[in-house]
């Protein structure tokens, strides 16, 4: 994808991603905050701690992680964030760790999400439900009721490169920080 890519993504939709990134609000990613979203993924999907799609997703993690943090600090701040995120981290460890999480959530392994897990897997990501179901709806363009993988994906690619994209309705609504959800 061409550099002008990179250099679109706004910071209002940097702010919003590392928002929920960040859970408890304080302008600090940590490693335990980050890491832990395969965990949230896996309780709101049922999967079982041992799963082997659990062990692909915290290694994939792990790699994002890793690459996040540039400084090797075990904290991303938001100018570290915004220094990082764009097209080429999305293709160089994002895209892998946001797949595990859809394999997460792909119960049946078909490489197509229900509504129910979509909305699940987006709510345990920190998306309001609404906004999770405005997205779903706007993945599903032939209205079979799934979404695939791959349009999956590349909404979210859209929307960490460019700011806009069918996915931009599940990062409408900010997080709240420090509100489990």
């Amino acid at each position: 994808m061409p550099e002008q890519a990179t250099a679109t993504m706004t910071d209002a939709a940097k702010q919003r991603i590392f928002a929920m990134l960040d859970r408890d609000g304080d302008g600090v990613i940590s490693r335990t905050e980050y890491l832990a979203r395969v965990d949230r993924a896996a309780a709101a999907m049922g999967r079982p701690a041992d799963d082997p799609v659990l062990h692909a997703a915290r290694a994939a993690h792990e790699e994002v992680w890793a690459d996040m943090d540039a400084d090797h600090d075990g904290r991303v701040v938001f100018e570290e964030y915004r220094t990082w995120a764009g097209h080429d981290a999305f293709e160089r460890s994002c895209r892998p760790a946001l797949g595990s999480l859809f394999d997460v959530a792909d119960h049946d392994g078909d490489g197509r999400l229900t509504r129910e897990e979509f909305t699940r897997l987006r709510v345990a990501s920190r998306n309001a439900r609404v906004d999770a179901d405005q997205a779903f709806d706007a993945l599903d363009t032939d209205g079979d009721g799934l979404v695939d993988r791959d349009d999956y994906l590349a909404g979210i690619h859209d929307y960490v490169t460019t700011g806009s994209s069918p996915m931009a309705a599940a990062y409408r609504t900010l997080p709240n920080p420090g509100r489990p959800t």
